[in-house]
């Protein structure tokens, strides 16, 4: 698909491949440990995914919750799938905290506990560094 972010390169973000689905690391970590999962086909809604599809999304999910809650400890879990500004299937996993978890001497408190994830600080930034370690610490935990 022309000018589709998803279609056209490998991002550098990537944390794992997998048969029909690629997951990134969302750059903006407000919620600590936020991630993206790609399907590897473009199509724009859910609904169309087939069987393997759908099984491979949800071993990647409860895996990827798994690992989350091991590392950062978070307490909840959102995801969503909107396809308002890239037309490309894809599941936001955003982590939830009760509590302050700092990473890297970087201190990520959720300030929207209890609360819908948006809106956020679109503006949060960190250290290619830390992303970096965010990522491979979470692709080290991944079986």
């Amino acid at each position: 698909m022309d000018n589709c972010i998803f279609c056209e390169k490998e991002n550098k973000l990537l944390i794992r491949k997998y048969n029909h689905w690629n997951l990134l690391l969302n750059f903006n970590q407000y919620y600590l440990g936020t991630c993206i999962i790609v399907l590897n086909r473009h199509i724009e809604d859910l609904s169309e995914i087939d069987k393997e599809e759908r099984e491979e999304l949800f071993e990647i999910l409860k895996g990827l919750r798994k690992v989350i809650i091991k590392l950062f400890g978070a307490n909840l879990f959102n995801y969503a799938s909107l396809g308002n500004d890239i037309r490309h299937l894809h599941i936001h996993f955003i982590p939830r905290y009760d509590h302050e978890v700092i990473f890297q001497n970087k201190k990520f408190k959720d300030e929207r506990w209890n609360k819908n994830y948006s809106p956020y600080p679109e503006d949060f930034n960190i250290s290619p560094d830390i992303i970096e370690k965010i990522k491979q610490k979470i692709g080290s935990e991944l079986y």
